[in-house]
């Protein structure tokens, strides 16, 4: 296991030292089967079912416990029934929910079983996974897992109350700043005869037909297809469609501007052809792999360089599914290397540096279009997101998203210490030393940050062990810190090591001085040495070191 996923099983098994259930967020590439697997194969006692809502999914799973644990999986799902050996049962069940119903489900008996685990998690609020959890509630040892990559913020709320705690959250900035994922920049392509207004929408999504009419529309088809050939270049591609006619049009029209250069997959496609398909695009045979409603979910091609998402969506999970399948690095080219800066680095020199994603922009009327900034700042507010698409529109080009969340972060957080200031002075208070010194023992205030937006499943869990031992190690005090905020103070020194900026110690000393904490880490050493060399007294302006 990578470190991430053994500190994910042993913080899952803490949760359950108190509480019944627990959730599990790994973004998508990260490995969350797997992880699940050896919590399967550390369990010591009983049965466990694994429920999935495809399958795909299901066949997956199975496959990836079997080869973890060496125990043969039974599936339940469709004709498919686990449980004919009633004196031997089988040690793991993985089942289709929707199979599940209650006459399905009567065949088990729940005092046999030690753990459910529910993947895609954020599914767990529907009726249907309700009912199994209640099920497996009649046995009261019974340990309950969700796990999900992509929950949304509509989904927090529901799943705090599914769920009992939050085991861990390793994201997807996790994953990129430990060097697991590569970093992800995006091009937004403005549209202007595609107009999101007047579309209709059904269970928090487009409505398909709506969606499919306007994509379909010529005008619209030649406007994407132009700009994804253009930009594209070179880079192996997944183009996602809005459509079956939708796709296939796609497809044609890239290989009008170059022959042979693009495919079409559907779930109508047969699995010959589909197996043929994908294996000359693995191979590099064509560049444009274009599907509708296929590759969301459970297929991993490392080599893809460029996602195009010509079907936009407001559901923040859906668009993290499909930009994460193109966030892996090159296969081979990271397991090896013990460090964060050497995996990071790595990525850097290789082939594929970064995922880029297109997005096509039009008028958007009242609906909010999900973003690359919406899955990278999920723990940000509406405002630090916008900033950022902003920026990425302005940039012309492909732009590192998680640098431009950082730089709005930023931003806002200097606007509002202007308008404290102007509010301050306009009462005439007086802002001492003393006071000052007082304020920036709070890290957030070192730092330049706003803590992140509360999540619905938030349950204001202290800092774990090994969060408090990476802050002590970096000097951030940890006092009253909850999992949660300790997480973001973690995500801002990682990130100012690899920005070169100056460190939490560096900043620390810089503002009580009264200098900028967000000097690079250079500028700082100066500064602190001369201050030193100067009794530390503040240095006349024009003193050789600003």
């Amino acid at each position: 296991m990578r470190p991430y996923q053994l500190e994910a099983v042993e913080a899952v098994e803490a949760a359950w030292n108190s509480h019944r259930s627990t959730l599990l967020v790994m973004a998508t590439g990260l490995g969350k089967t797997v992880t699940f697997a050896h919590i399967i194969d550390r369990t010591p006692s009983g049965r466990t079912m694994v429920i999935a809502h495809r399958e795909e999914l299901i066949r997956q799973g199975a496959s990836k416990i079997e080869a973890v644990t060496g125990r043969p999986c039974e599936i339940e799902m469709a004709d498919e029934r686990a449980d004919f050996n009633r004196f031997n049962p089988g040690r793991v069940v993985v089942a289709s929910k929707d199979t599940l119903h209650e006459k399905r489900l009567a065949r088990f008996d729940p005092s046999t079983f030690s753990r459910l685990i529910i993947d895609e998690a954020h599914h767990a609020v529907a009726d249907t996974y309700r009912r199994i959890i209640d099920w497996a509630g009649r046995n009261p040892a019974c340990k309950v897992l969700g796990v999900t990559a992509t929950p949304d913020r509509l989904d927090e709320q529901a799943l705090g109350k599914v769920f009992g705690s939050v085991a861990m959250v390793y994201d997807i900035v996790d994953g990129i700043n430990d060097g697991y994922l590569v970093p992800i920049s995006q091009r937004l392509v403005s549209v202007d005869s595609l107009d999101y207004a007047k579309l209709h929408t059904l269970a928090g999504d487009f409505n398909s037909k709506d969606l499919a009419e306007l994509m379909e529309y010529e005008e619209n088809l030649h406007k994407v297809a132009d700009p994804i050939m253009r930009l594209a270049r070179w880079k192996k591609t997944l183009v996602f469609a809005a459509s079956v006619a939708h796709g296939e049009r796609l497809a044609e029209i890239l290989n009008r501007h170059r022959n042979g250069s693009a495919r079409f997959i559907s779930g109508k496609t047969p699995t010959d052809d589909r197996k043929t398909i994908l294996h000359d695009f693995k191979a590099g045979k064509f560049q444009f792999l274009v599907n509708v409603g296929v590759f969301t979910e459970g297929f991993d091609e490392p080599t893809i360089e460029l996602v195009a998402v010509a079907r936009p969506t407001k559901s923040r999970a859906l668009y993290a599914q499909m930009i994460g399948r193109g966030t892996r690095p090159l296969p081979g080219l990271v397991e090896s290397l013990a460090e964060p800066e050497e995996r990071r680095a790595a990525i850097t020199a290789s082939r594929k540096p970064c995922l880029e994603v297109l997005d096509f922009e039009g008028n958007s009327g009242q609906h909010k279009l999900i973003t690359v900034a919406d899955v990278l700042g999920g723990d940000h507010d509406d405002e630090i997101i916008e900033a950022a698409n902003q920026a990425a529109r302005a940039a012309g080009k492909p732009l590192d998203m998680l640098i431009a969340i950082a730089a709005a972060q930023k931003d806002r957080y200097a606007q509002r210490e202007r308008e404290r200031a102007i509010l301050l002075s306009k009462r005439n208070a007086i802002r001492g030393k003393t006071e000052f010194s007082t304020k920036v023992v709070d890290p957030f205030n070192v730092l330049d940050l706003e803590p992140w937006r509360a999540r619905g499943w938030d349950h204001n869990e202290p800092a774990t062990e090994k969060q408090v031992a990476f802050l002590d190690k970096a000097g951030v005090p940890t006092v009253s810190l909850t999992k949660n905020m300790a997480r973001q103070l973690i995500t801002e020194v990682i990130h100012r090591r690899n920005t070169g900026a100056c460190t939490y110690k560096q900043a620390k000393i810089l503002k009580k001085h009264g200098y900028d904490g967000n000097a690079t880490f250079g500028e700082a050493h100066n500064i602190i040495d001369a201050l030193a060399a100067n009794g530390w007294r503040r240095l006349p302006v024009g003193g050789g070191v600003l």
